[in-house]
């Protein structure tokens, strides 16, 4: 079956940090740790996860925090995550 969103998935594929970000996105994680797996700074890695939340490919778990914040994929973030990985 096709993959639907081809929107967001082709967002992702054309930026080279949104596609390691993403990929590197394994359960709840912080930005610090998102950050070094992927291999981008804090900066840049808090950059592409607002704007992977603000298109509804993942969530922050308590927004509320200012340091400590959890992320984790949404549904849609885990198809294009396991169709990038592919």
């Amino acid at each position: 079956m096709p993959y639907k969103d081809t929107e967001n998935l082709s967002w992702i594929k054309r930026g080279k940090q949104r596609r390691e970000i993403i990929i590197n996105i394994e359960g709840q994680e912080t930005p610090t740790e998102i950050a070094k797996k992927s291999g981008y700074s804090l900066n840049n890695t808090s950059r592409v996860l607002n704007d992977l939340n603000r298109r509804g490919l993942i969530k922050c778990l308590n927004p509320k925090e200012k340091t400590g914040r959890l992320y984790e994929l949404k549904p849609a973030g885990k198809l294009i995550r396991d169709k990038l990985k592919k």
